[in-house]
Order: structure tokens, then C-alpha cells, then sequence
């Protein structure tokens, strides 16, 4: 583990947003995880394959598999930033399993970044707990065995859409539940509650099947959302899940992160109640 006076993450009430202080983050994490994003290379090697040691060992506590694996968002992100040899350097420097699980993060959300909008207000979401990773897991097998869509793709969907049903209201679309669908694709492919996990999850992986799943999931995930970048993120995910399937208690644990006028906030279980926060990054060593 790097040394306790490591610069990292700080993290902040943003200004002008008012309420709670820092405190009230749902980013609790045992003393043998690390809380914070080193700048330097060595240390923050250390710590991601600290945090991927945590994730892979079956023995670790739920606690301990969280905090690990909001490090592991928060340090994907910092080094989407970095120059790029330093960021080459850091993953080239890692064991084999956290270099690539961190290569798989880095390529999809620069795949997702490609599709970002910019936005100058906050969203009229509501961020709430999601169900516990064993029901949702218990879900998207159950689709598997129903439909023939393999598990990890049903996740990574419901992982890039709304983190696990965090997410709490409607696209700019108009589509809606953990897995986002339109009104008129819903009334075709759904069964139910399209704000039921269980539901939407069923009903994914019945209109995935509909366009040509499991034998050709690209070809499948353009119709969910026409995208080669989507495409490319959720296969990324997925692929990391079915190589390692203790990534998704990972996964799990990633947090709803927004950027409003090119900052970074950070979407705590409880908003709007509970405010948004600030998050700075650190920004990594210089080029040459």
C-alpha cells in the first residue's frame, strides 16, 4: 500500500451548491484500501494492485470489495487525464490482472467520453441505493438462461446506462428504468414494470435476442443504442466480466460521476437531498 502522506483525490461540497459536508460521501472504505489517488506512478501502481488483489479474492469483505472498487473508478478517471506516457507507464507497470482490467477502463471510457454532451445544469435525477449485487446478479443469469444472452452483457449495459439502477429518472430521450428504455420499445419487448429491475432486465435481453443476440451482440447493441462507441464500451465491460467475473462486485461499487461546465461531480446515493460534490483529480507527472 503507498505511503499514508500520498497526495490523492480531494473531494469537496462543490461551490455554490450548499449543504452537507464532505462527510457525508458514501465512500467509507477499511484501512487497507486505499482512499486516496496518488499523483506519482509507483504509488498509485501499488494501490491499483492493491485494490485489484481486493476485488479478485472471494475472502474480502463487501466493505473492502466497495472501497476498492470506487478507487478503481476514481483512478481510471485520473489517469484518463494524465499525459500519455505517463498513464502507458503506470498500466505497464502493474500485474497482469490489474493492467488489464485498468486497459479495459481506460478504453471504454474514452469511448463513452466520445459521447458526452456538455451540460450546464445539474440532472433532475434521483440517485438511489441499487438492488444488492447478488439479486442483480440472480437477474441477469436468469435472463441468460432464458434468452441465451451471456449475463455480462446484460450488466455492462445496466452498468453504462444508469450504474446498476442508481440512476433514478429520464434520459434526454425520453427513456426510462435501470435499463433505459423507450416507451415505444418497451410497449414491444417489455413484460411488466419497465422500472422493475427483474423486468427490464428480462425485457433487455428478450429485445437483444429480437436483433440478432447472442450470436452477433455488436450487431444487437447498435440497436439498443446506435453507437460504435456505446458498442465498444459495453463490450469492453463485458469482456472484463466474463474473464474475471469477480470484476462485477467492482463494478458495483462505481459511483454516479457528472460533468457540469467541465467539472466533475460526483452524484452521492441520496441526491438531490443529499448535494453534489466536487471532485479534483490529480493531474499526474508532466510530459518529458
Amino acid at each position: 500500500m503507498a505511503a499514508a502522506a500520498v497526495v490523492g483525490i480531494l473531494i469537496a461540497v462543490a461551490a455554490g451548491l450548499g449543504g452537507s459536508p464532505p462527510a457525508t460521501l458514501p465512500t467509507t472504505v477499511p484501512a487497507t484500501v486505499p482512499a486516496t489517488v496518488p499523483a506519482d506512478s509507483p504509488s498509485l501502481q501499488a494501490d491499483l494492485d492493491l485494490a485489484q488483489r481486493i476485488i479478485d479474492d472471494p475472502a474480502s469483505p463487501a466493505a473492502g470489495v466497495a472501497g476498492a472498487g470506487r478507487f478503481e473508478q476514481l483512478a481510471t478517471a485520473a489517469l484518463a487525464g494524465w499525459p500519455p506516457d505517463a498513464q502507458r507507464a503506470v498500466v505497464n507497470g502493474l500485474s497482469p490482472a490489474a493492467a488489464t482490467a485498468i486497459r479495459a477502463d481506460l478504453n471504454a471510457g474514452a469511448a463513452l467520453s466520445r459521447l458526452e454532451v456538455a451540460h450546464n445544469r445539474l440532472p433532475p435525477w434521483r440517485i438511489e441505493p441499487p438492488p444488492a449485487p447478488e439479486a442483480l446478479l440472480g437477474y441477469f443469469q436468469a435472463a441468460q438462461a432464458s434468452y441465451g444472452v451471456p449475463w455480462q452483457y446484460l450488466a455492462a449495459i445496466e452498468f453504462v446506462e444508469t450504474r446498476f439502477g442508481r440512476v433514478r429518472g429520464l434520459s434526454t430521450a425520453g427513456a426510462e428504468g435501470p435499463m433505459q428504455f423507450l416507451p415505444a420499445t418497451w410497449a414491444r419487448y417489455g413484460r411488466g414494470n419497465v422500472r422493475d429491475p427483474r423486468d427490464a432486465i428480462i425485457g433487455a435481453a428478450r429485445y437483444l435476442t429480437a436483433h440478432g443476440a447472442p450470436r452477433h451482440m455488436a450487431g444487437a447493441l447498435v440497436h439498443y443504442n446506435p453507437s460504435q462507441d456505446y458498442v465498444r464500451a459495453v463490450t469492453d465491460y463485458a469482456a472484463r466480466m466474463r474473464a474475471d467475473q469477480r470484476a462485477y462486485y467492482g463494478y458495483y461499487a462505481w459511483q454516479v460521476l457528472y460533468v457540469r461546465r467541465g467539472r466533475l461531480l460526483l452524484l452521492p446515493e441520496g441526491y438531490p437531498k443529499l448535494p453534489a460534490l466536487a471532485v479534483t483529480l490529480p493531474a499526474g507527472p508532466r510530459s518529458g
